[in-house]
């Protein structure tokens, strides 16, 4: 029986130019674009601030998540849907290339 894989975020980084780097339990890296997403503006608009994008970036719900309260209450917060994180371009792992 086939089973398909629900991505489960572990781990999230900020990257250049509003990117961010989300892993997988499974192992994959992905890098994701939110401009697009910030450009719509709404409730991605808060993401424009440089520090709000960076300091309150995190894991919530197993997915990458932006906490609003500062509480990581997992209802308090701007949440990016796995499925879409998961199908971002695979990238190498960016701490790896740290030396």
């Amino acid at each position: 029986m086939y089973e398909k894989y629900f991505p489960v975020v572990v781990q999230v980084l900020t990257g250049n130019d509003k990117t961010v780097y989300v892993y997988f339990s499974d192992g994959r890296i992905t890098q994701y674009d939110m401009k697009p997403l910030i450009d719509k503006g709404g409730v991605f608009l808060k993401l424009k601030d440089n520090a709000f994008f960076s300091d309150a970036l995190t894991v919530l719900n197993d997915t990458v998540a932006w906490d609003l309260s500062g509480c990581y209450d997992p209802t308090n917060c701007i949440d990016i849907d796995p499925f879409e994180l998961y199908e971002a371009q695979t990238v190498n792992d960016p701490l790896a290339e740290v030396g």
